[in-house]
């Protein structure tokens, strides 16, 4: 955080370095040290306690009254003019209400206020649930993106309820006892099942549109899913249709399990549904997900995730629907998921969740999918200007985008994945209340969820065209089918 406020030209950084009140728990360093040894993670990341060599190049109080003091630790007594900062998890202070939040199994909410009143929060989020060293350092990163952003009006507060504050724990010999049982008890079910499974595998589902669709129901239709099938060995993910000279196409991620890197392919789709299987069409030297295609101008477009590149790109079709070339990059320099764009009032928006930028958390660190970025531009070609407020939103149940954003009677509504529970757990349709360069707001409608009507334990893709419905989800596929009866892990 120092680093990252030190390069703004409106700041001048002072460090009180002593430390909190607060004891970190005696047994935490050590519950660490095994998370580590079994998942094979380093011990060099921010859960490492700072030694005397990183903390001597801090710079010094000087003695100046400082204009703000941001109170890492709630143990700053107000005194003057100067404006605190507070920093607190589910509503206390310290990086100890951080690790107590996440051991009692709670997704942690990060806030800053001051006196008395928020001035932004983050609904703290990862990709690794059950780890607590990653889960730790996760949030500890995003916290850093949530004070970098507070200077520049970003990471605004959301609609949630109050979290009690969870009860300080004490890690005691019996509890890391207990909890190492755990971890070696689920690191093994967790090879065996990566030995008996094609894991991580998911599925496409589809249905002809006879009624109304889930914006309008908020939940699973009761006639159910259909499944565009796979052979097994590859996965169909990240649905996106169109309708082109008259004839419904789908395109989707298709990630074969051997290469374990996603390329774009399509299938057409007729009354009755799918006309063959998905065929490759856009393959780069980096994964390729989340195949967002628009046809404007008299062409086709796609935006496609290359979050691996580190870039927004956009292709154009000159041979529809198979022949694809690189026209621009929009947005380089950034761990972009899921870009989706949106015409909004004569202006061009891109919606993406950033795992982090150099200027406000390390690129190794955070979440993929609590952090939401905006672009403007006035053509979809560009020139494209991040919003001034990023991220202007942190929130890893209703930031990372799930489809295309939809105006229905009048409101916006995102589809928007719920990743509070696990990676695409499920989906959430939330209505955006303000879109423009002053800010970003957005409230819920409704949480879709796997179920008796569509199986399994994910969710994260919505789309409609041609008088379809799309949905994807996750699926169980045995390398071996001897082995279908091992446990199933969510």
């Amino acid at each position: 955080m120092i680093d990252s406020l030190a390069r703004r030209p409106d700041c001048r950084i002072e460090v009180d370095a002593r430390p909190g009140s607060d004891d970190w728990p005696h047994h935490a360093d050590r519950l660490f040290r095994i998370e580590a040894l079994f998942h094979g993670l380093p011990r060099n990341g921010p859960a490492a306690p700072l030694d005397d060599t990183a903390t001597a190049a801090w710079p010094r109080p000087t003695g100046q009254t400082p204009d703000l003091v941001v109170d890492l630790c709630g143990d700053v007594v107000e005194a003057g003019e100067t404006r605190v900062w507070r920093l607190a998890y589910d509503g206390q202070p310290g990086e100890v209400a951080l690790l107590t939040s996440l051991l009692a199994g709670r997704v942690p909410l990060a806030s800053l206020t001051e006196d008395g009143c928020t001035i932004c929060e983050a609904r703290l989020g990862t990709e690794v649930r059950g780890v607590v060293q990653t889960m730790f350092e996760d949030g500890l990163a995003r916290t850093v993106t949530m004070i970098a952003a507070a200077f520049d009006g970003g990471a605004t507060a959301i609609s949630t309820m109050p979290q009690e504050p969870a009860a300080r724990t004490h890690l005691t010999t019996a509890d890391l006892g207990r909890r190492a049982l755990r971890i070696a008890a689920r690191n093994t079910l967790q090879r065996l099942y990566r030995l008996g499974y094609r894991s991580p595998h998911w599925r496409t589902g589809w249905r002809r549109l006879d009624g109304p669709d889930l914006l309008a129901l908020g939940e699973h239709p009761e006639s159910g899913w259909r499944e565009l099938p796979d052979d097994g060995r590859r996965f169909y993910a990240d649905p996106f249709p169109i309708v082109h000279e008259g004839r419904c196409w789908l395109f989707v991620e298709d990630f074969p399990h051997a290469t374990a890197k996603g390329v774009i392919s399509v299938v057409a789709f007729d009354e009755a549904g799918p006309v063959g299987i998905p065929v490759p069409v856009l393959e780069t030297p980096h994964h390729l997900s989340y195949p967002f295609v628009f046809e404007r101008d008299g062409a086709v477009w796609m935006v496609p995730e290359s979050c691996a590149a580190g870039t927004i790109d956009l292709y154009r079709a000159t041979d529809f629907p198979s022949g694809w070339i690189k026209h621009a990059t929009l947005v380089s320099g950034v761990a972009a998921s899921d870009p989706t764009l949106f015409e909004h009032e004569g202006r061009w928006w891109i919606f993406a969740t950033v795992r982090g930028v150099p200027t406000t958390a390390p690129l190794g660190h955070g979440s993929y999918s609590d952090a939401l970025h905006l672009w403007s531009a006035p053509d979809f070609r560009g020139p494209w200007i991040p919003h001034k407020a990023n991220p202007v939103l942190i929130d890893i149940a209703s930031a990372r985008p799930a489809g295309r954003v939809v105006v229905r009677d009048g409101r916006i509504i995102r589809p928007v994945q719920d990743c509070s529970r696990g990676y695409g757990a499920a989906l959430r349709l939330m209505r955006i209340d303000r879109l423009d360069d002053g800010g970003f707001a957005q409230s819920f409608l409704s949480r879709i969820e796997a179920g008796p009507l569509w199986p399994g334990s994910r969710i994260h893709t919505l789309n409609t065209a041609g008088g379809f419905e799309f949905i994807d989800g996750s699926a169980r596929v045995p390398r071996f089918p001897a082995l279908g009866l091992l446990p199933r892990l969510t």
